[in-house]
């Protein structure tokens, strides 16, 4: 078992937390200051820990209780910092006959030359780190830290792309703890999911659960919800499964919210690409509202469109092409799109 149980304040930031790392990629998302690279630092034993314990495969190497506390060389970590940090003045080979160093020599040289065929290096062996693209230096890093045969291996935030996670999960059969802002890439090759904001976990498990099903408002935020309203519970129907939301500007059908109250305050979420948009003048449904439209901002391979109220929809370029004459606006929230806390 790999397990983090932390609570410390380092140059005004906190931590305090508990989190579980099973072997496979746990992704850790969280914003900017919200403690990321410093949890990867205290487990690594680069950072003080202040209080709590850290096992790394059921070994303490951190322990407050029993003043516990392993120096980073005796960890059994491989850390990819944010930074490259591959040594400059070698090869792509030379760095990882580095990490390799305590094997013999003939061993060594086996060991390497299958690692830069497994991570696609092969070609760059003798090229200096510098030559590279920064994704096949993010391989390299990688590789080289694999070479020490790590209990855990922590890597910050560096962009992988998705050959390079199936690479690294086939080569490492041990927890990854991976800091990403790339929500497609956690869903596509994260086994588990740990939000992180102001130095606590607001949401951990699978990651597709925790990225379809937010617990909380925090959680959605994190996510990239970008409708968010307060709303108050104005009917309960559990025969029908329907509830009524009374925002501050319209109302809302919901299903029914097991667990609540007629009267109870709740907050409302449903990401901008589940947002439908029709011309005002088609004959409206359920939860049809008239929205003004206020801006429209590009992005990759979509439209964002702004409504008055705090409205945001995304548009296939397509779809928006087709609708950017309309005269007037209608904006449509499936209930099934809708989360509430």
């Amino acid at each position: 078992m790999t397990h983090a149980r932390v609570a410390c304040t380092v140059e005004n930031l906190s931590l305090d937390l508990d989190l579980a790392l099973p072997p496979g990629i746990t992704a850790l998302v969280g914003p900017p200051s919200s403690g990321k690279t410093l949890l990867l630092e205290i487990i690594a034993g680069f950072a003080p820990a202040g209080v709590g314990r850290i096992l790394i495969d059921d070994a303490i190497v951190f322990d407050a209780a029993s003043r516990v506390n392993l120096p980073a060389r005796r960890r059994h970590c491989g850390y990819v910092p944010a930074r490259d940090s591959l040594f400059p003045r070698m090869t792509v080979r030379q760095n990882l006959m580095f990490a390799a160093a305590r094997w013999a020599r003939l061993e060594r040289h086996k060991r390497v030359a299958e690692m830069l065929e497994r991570f696609e290096l092969a070609d760059a062996l003798d090229l200096n780190p510098r030559e590279l693209s920064p994704s096949r230096r993010l391989r390299a890093e990688i590789a080289r830290a694999l070479m020490a045969e790590p209990r855990l291996l922590l890597v910050d935030d560096r962009a992988p792309d998705e050959s390079l996670l199936r690479i690294l999960s086939s080569a490492f059969d041990g927890p990854v703890l991976l800091v990403t802002a790339d929500l497609d890439l956690c869903y596509a090759n994260a086994a588990h999911l740990a939000l992180l904001e102001a130095g606590r976990i607001v949401q951990y498990g699978p990651a597709r659960d925790v990225i379809e099903h937010p617990e909380s408002l925090a959680s959605a935020r994190l996510l990239g919800f970008a409708n968010l309203f307060s709303a108050s519970i104005a009917a309960l129907d559990p025969g029908r499964n329907q509830s009524r939301l009374e925002c501050d500007a319209f109302t809302l059908a919901a299903p029914y919210l097991k667990g609540h109250l007629k009267g109870d305050r709740v907050s409302v979420a449903i990401r901008a690409e589940d947002v439908r948009v029709h011309a005002g003048e088609i004959e409206p449904g359920v939860n049809f509202l008239p929205a003004t439209l206020l801006r429209t901002s590009e992005r990759p391979r979509a439209v964002l469109l702004e409504f008055a109220g705090g409205i945001a929809a995304r548009l296939s370029r397509e779809q928006f092409e087709q609708q950017k004459d309309n005269r007037s606006w209608q904006v449509e929230f499936p209930p099934a799109a809708l989360r509430v806390f």
